[in-house]
């Protein structure tokens, strides 16, 4: 596993990051404490050292998974985890959300629930609508000044309202906004538009969940296989739904014949192709595996080429190339990634 700066960071992080949603089972839709253990367990076998939760995943079960596992070697790990969805299926309004009391709120309960002191990257899950970024800014860095965080990041959060809260961090001497984390696969290209740029231009980590577009990407479901288009209500599952999903796929699977390798290396390696840090989300062991071979695979230029054209939209089929660089109050039905 190569390592890489995170942002304007001096912290090095594996090149690929481990998610954590399917840790527990409260959701309907996940693994089991063993099972879970073996992944986290070979993911740091291969040199991997970014691992991101939060406090919804299972409902606070993936956090309490992560606890022991962390035990005895806490400092061998760049920890993360979110807050605004609470971590229970009906939390009250006011823990739930971005306000200065649901940011402390949850991050104390993250805090037990994973058996630590601190947490070294804290994410707002995504905008509430309502709480101003000066608020938020202002509660992330009264965290850091009490220890209980060490970096601040936004995930989910569109390009201008990233932009704002890293400028008042910036003006403000406040704990500066290090990471942004977006959704981002060669069918979910749009954050080449607006994220990426604004995450290269702030000097921002860029972190981007489902690689595989909840799973599209593998080919599976052309076999009949059911995973995400079913679970969380079909929630983070992208549908072959387009002549040009299509394509892309056909892309994908064409490369990896021609690698010897599989189409969820060939998407997971074309995320982060530059300095964005794809992060995968396996079920189980045989997944997880599979995903970190990604590390190892070399795409030519040609290749990559081909899968741009495939999975290029009409708005960016003749744009010039982006340089890439290091997605209402009341709380969701589902969870989000």
């Amino acid at each position: 596993m190569k390592y890489r700066l995170l942002g304007r960071t001096g912290l090095r992080v594996s090149e690929i990051a481990l998610g954590t949603a399917n840790f527990g089972g409260r959701w309907g839709h996940g693994t089991d404490a063993a099972e879970s253990a073996a992944i986290f367990n070979t993911y740091a076998e291969a040199g991997g050292n970014f691992i991101d939760t939060a406090d919804i995943y299972q409902f606070g079960q993936s956090e309490e998974f992560l606890a022991p596992l962390l035990a005895g070697r806490r400092e061998d790990f760049l920890l993360a985890t979110k807050f605004t969805n609470g971590a229970a299926p009906n939390a009250n309004r006011l823990v739930t959300g971005n306000s200065r009391k649901a940011m402390v709120a949850s991050l104390e309960a993250s805090l037990r629930r994973l058996k630590t002191d601190r947490i070294d990257l804290y994410w707002v899950h995504h905008p509430d609508d309502v709480t101003p970024a000066e608020e938020i800014v202002r509660g992330l860095d009264d965290l850091a000044l009490a220890g209980k965080i060490l970096y601040a990041g936004l995930s989910n959060f569109p390009a201008w309202r990233l932009a704002r809260a890293a400028t008042l961090a910036e003006l403000t001497g406040a704990v500066p906004i290090a990471a942004a984390q977006f959704e981002y696969s060669l069918v979910r290209r749009e954050p080449e538009g607006d994220l990426l740029p604004a995450s290269a231009a702030l000097g921002l980590g860029a972190v981007t969940w489902s690689p595989l577009g909840g799973g599209m990407l593998t080919g599976k479901y052309r076999g009949g296989e059911k995973g995400r288009a079913e679970a969380l209500g079909g929630r983070v599952f992208q549908a072959e739904n387009s002549a040009r999903r299509s394509a892309t796929l056909d892309a994908v699977l064409a490369v990896a014949a021609e690698l010897g390798a599989s189409p969820d290396q060939v998407a997971i390696a074309w995320a982060g192709r530059a300095s964005a840090i794809p992060l995968i989300g396996p079920r189980s062991l045989a997944q997880l595996t599979s995903n970190l071979g990604a590390a190892a695979l070399v795409l030519t230029p040609e290749q990559i080429g081909r899968l741009d054209a495939a999975s290029a939209e009409e708005s960016t089929a003749t744009a010039p190339a982006v340089a890439l660089a290091a997605g209402d109050t009341e709380r969701p039905a589902l969870p989000v990634a």
